[in-house]
């Protein structure tokens, strides 16, 4: 039985409890993350308030759990509709070739041009700052990488052995692409997502502290991170808190992307 290696043990753990309290948060806190207090506001940590309380009086640990719960559904949302959209992409352009493929690519390299976050800072200006806006954004700022990395993906596999045989007994282009070709990207996929995931949920996080996140009241790490500007020298908690949970959670996801790597790349498992 092979041994699990410590950035899975890791990975895993953080990632497991960030996710439990995310769905926890979803449906219970020990308080109302919305609910204003002005008689109880920036209290210190302590038993009633285990993490604190905000300018407004409402419970820092029920807005973390409760934003922990968006941040990780926007996250999702994200790397699924990049995931989809660009895996369509490179998969019509590495296997279509010729001038589909340099078309494609050529409108591909222009959005890889600009930064992911620049770019959604200029689409968020059309689809507007909420759930929806943010998802449609992100993904569609990160959707030229996923489509760059399967493209290359199909390239090295279309004319390999298995797909020429496909062909030669006669099966349809669709078929052999779905068949054959697909499900060989899906290794670089998962590792590629896993690390989108991170860069979503930072982005997110650096969208809301801008103030071009969810809207507040709802809370998200981002946006509690950026109310706590004003608050930072009488307050500490306010930011240590939100920023914790961010670092925790890209720190998680970054040893479980290693690991998957490790695992997937056939050139590391030659290595290790």
């Amino acid at each position: 039985m092979k041994r699990l290696s410590l950035n899975v043990v890791l990975g895993g753990a953080i990632i497991g409890t960030v996710v439990a309290g995310a769905l926890l948060g979803a449906v219970w806190t020990p308080y109302d993350p919305l609910k204003i207090n002005f008689v109880g506001r920036l209290a210190p940590p302590g038993a009633a308030h285990w993490f604190g309380t905000d300018e407004f009086g409402r419970d820092v640990l029920s807005r973390l759990m409760a934003a922990a719960a968006t941040s990780m559904l926007i996250s999702l949302s994200t790397v699924a509709a990049a995931g989809l959209l660009g895996t369509a992409v490179g998969l019509v352009s590495g296997y279509a070739r010729g001038w589909t493929d340099r078309i494609l690519m050529a409108f591909n390299d222009a959005l890889l041009a600009f930064p992911a976050i620049l770019l959604a800072l200029g689409l968020l200006t059309v689809a507007g700052a909420n759930s929806t806006g943010i998802i449609v954004a992100l993904g569609l700022a990160y959707t030229p990488s996923v489509a760059r990395i399967v493209r290359g993906t199909v390239l090295s596999l279309r004319e390999r052995e298995f797909v020429e045989a496909s062909r030669v007994m006669g099966n349809s282009e669709l078929y052999t692409v779905l068949r054959h070709i697909l499900p060989n990207c899906v290794g670089p996929m998962i590792v590629l997502a896993t690390s989108m995931f991170g860069w979503v949920l930072l982005a997110e996080s650096a969208l809301s502290f801008l103030g071009l996140g969810v809207p507040p009241p709802a809370p998200t790490w981002g946006n509690m991170l950026a109310a706590s500007r004003p608050f930072i020298a009488q307050a500490v908690w306010l930011a240590i808190f939100p920023g914790f949970c961010i670092s925790l959670t890209l720190l998680g996801i970054n040893l479980l992307g290693d690991a998957l790597r490790d695992r997937l790349d056939p050139r590391m498992r030659g290595a290790s």
